[in-house]
């Protein structure tokens, strides 16, 4: 279940200098999946036992976590994460925490979805990191409260069982189960810190909300579009440019390296389900002197289906939204943007509506993922 075993174990006492010099992590496949608990998409944590030396939104923070050796509070020692008091056993005879006790935050993510993996980052926790976490899931519509998660009549279901984790590393689990999760109970045993969590997996939206929507972005990360794939990630990743809203900031979108050859970037994103695409946008916002130059879009229906141009190359202006209307529909399940030669787009939207095979296809899923 931990993708890396070997991180379990103590962390060094900070030394001084560079605060992530001996940080711990690696690159887990799964983390090629956008992250359901990301704040952009309306992931939140809606509810702890306890957080007293520090608060549990932190987990959700999209920055990595920061560290500063004289930041200390009326509290003690301000960390940047989730941290709990330290737990303590019964009586004088048997101070010690039993096996069972246990931290616990619910987490709602921004999206239901398929859950391939999950991060538990411990950050800067060097002595006061969980010896232990694990992690369960459950799929409740709606928008309910705490108290509703925690009824006997909630069922959860095991994401990562209790594992011994390493202090000031990314602990990484790969999961397999394959079922659509609305909510989740991360558990830290006894107590201790973490202080970041991200859960990648496939977003499974709501063919009913879809349909009732009618012309939508069938691209969109929360309508279950995904970024399958790029020439060129080197500055920021190519499913920002699916994220809701406009972006906010220059690493918000996608940026490329500089090209030093003739060639040129792309991405490739598979749609909610098959659509018929009647107009796109194009957004540079932020992107100033590093804006594509000119971009293309093509759409191809199946896996083996051929690409077709639905937007020719077309002059792109920095900072700028660009609004194209198709001449007519065109049919697909995947798009492709290509940027020339270089630079990057902050948002790409596709809109357009569900085919009729598309609908029942992404109905059937939703109804064997069981959302």
């Amino acid at each position: 279940m931990t993708a890396i075993p070997s991180f379990t174990g103590d962390a060094n006492p900070y030394g001084g200098g560079d605060p992530y010099a001996d940080y711990r992590t690696a690159d887990f496949p799964f983390t090629s999946y956008a992250d359901l608990a990301d704040r952009r998409l309306g992931a939140g944590v809606i509810a702890a036992n306890d957080e007293f030396f520090a608060q549990r939104e932190n987990l959700l923070v999209p920055e990595p976590a920061e560290f500063d050796p004289e930041h200390f509070g009326n509290k003690g020692k301000i960390m940047d994460g989730w941290e709990t008091r330290r737990r303590r056993g019964a009586s004088a005879d048997h101070p010690w925490p039993t096996d069972e006790d246990h931290d616990w935050a619910l987490v709602r993510l921004g999206a239901p979805g398929v859950i391939r993996g999950i991060v538990v980052d411990t950050a800067h926790f060097r002595g006061n990191y969980p010896q232990a976490v694990s992690v369960e899931g459950t799929c409740v519509p709606g928008s309910p409260s705490p108290g509703e998660l925690l009824g006997d009549d909630v069922k959860w279901t095991t994401l990562v069982p209790r594992t011994a984790v390493g202090g000031h590393a990314a602990n990484g689990f790969a999961v397999d189960v394959e079922q659509c999760f609305t909510h989740l109970r991360v558990n830290q045993h006894p107590d201790g810190g973490i202080a970041r969590l991200r859960v990648h997996g496939e977003v499974v939206p709501d063919p009913a909300w879809l349909e009732a929507l009618g012309t939508f972005d069938v691209v969109a990360l929360e309508n279950g579009g995904r970024a399958e794939d790029a020439s060129n990630l080197f500055y920021s990743p190519a499913s920002n440019t699916i994220q809701p809203g406009r972006s906010r900031k220059m690493d918000d979108g996608w940026e490329t390296r500089r090209r030093r050859d003739r060639g040129h970037d792309w991405i490739r994103y598979r749609l909610a389900a098959q659509a018929q695409v009647r107009a796109l946008e194009i957004d540079t916002a932020y992107l100033k002197g590093n804006s594509a130059g000119w971009a293309s879009v093509s759409v191809k229906d199946g896996e083996d289906g051929d690409w077709q141009e639905i937007l020719p190359r077309t002059r792109l202006q920095p900072d700028t939204n660009h609004r194209f209307v198709l001449p007519s529909p065109a049919v697909g399940t995947h798009a492709r943007v290509d940027i020339f030669p270089d630079g990057g787009i902050s948002r790409l939207r596709l809109f357009g509506s569900l085919t009729q095979e598309g609908t029942s296809r992404l109905a059937a899923r939703h109804q064997e993922l069981g959302g």
